[in-house]
């Protein structure tokens, strides 16, 4: 035998080689699977089927509290020329379930305008189990003379708020940013108007 012939052959060897160990590194994933359901060792995949052995979609959130229902109310003020309103005055919601509410803005001035929100909670100790994902108060925001804007409110009240809580506000103060503070008013002098 030639070398050429050798080489041949080895190349043929180390071929085989490489596609076995291909097959079984593919193969290995189902045969995993199939052992730790045999085993009970992989508990996640066997949780995901039902009695039947198919898998189960049920993706319910086990965090909500369906056994209680919130009223949420929702309240807009602005400081300065605005048109600020929810879009709704108030939503039912279970604590631990994720809604979006969305507020309207509007500039009502001739003239470009900055400003920001500040929220506020009825009643007060709500505030640390209120959770804002996502809020227009995170931000400022430029409106030009007549723009129109909704933005939304992303939020989730934390299971573990007080059992006598049923009803929460959420209020807005949306005021304008960099604008001129006007002066304190100055005193009368009552004196010597025999005050």
């Amino acid at each position: 035998m030639n070398l050429y012939q050798e080489n041949f052959k080895m190349l043929g060897k180390l071929t085989l080689v490489a596609a076995g160990m291909f097959a079984f590194g593919y193969a290995l994933i189902p045969m995993y699977k199939a052992i730790c359901e045999l085993t009970g060792i992989n508990i996640l995949a066997i949780g995901e089927r039902d009695s039947t052995g198919v898998r189960s979609v049920n993706t319910q959130n086990t965090q909500v509290d369906v056994t209680r229902t919130i009223t949420v109310e929702f309240d807009a003020n602005a400081r300065g020329p605005w048109t600020f309103k929810p879009a709704q005055n108030s939503v039912q919601v279970h604590p631990g379930e994720l809604m979006t509410v969305v507020y309207e803005f509007e500039n009502v001035q001739n003239r470009k305008m900055s400003a920001q929100a500040i929220p506020s909670y009825a009643p007060r100790q709500v505030a640390q189990h209120f959770n804002k994902l996502e809020c227009f108060c995170f931000n400022q925001y430029t409106l030009e003379p007549g723009e129109k804007r909704s933005w939304p409110v992303v939020f989730v009240i934390d299971p573990r708020v007080s059992k006598d809580v049923s009803t929460i506000t959420l209020s807005y103060t949306f005021f304008e940013v960099g604008a001129q503070t006007p002066p304190a008013p100055v005193a009368l002098n009552l004196k010597g108007m025999g005050v």
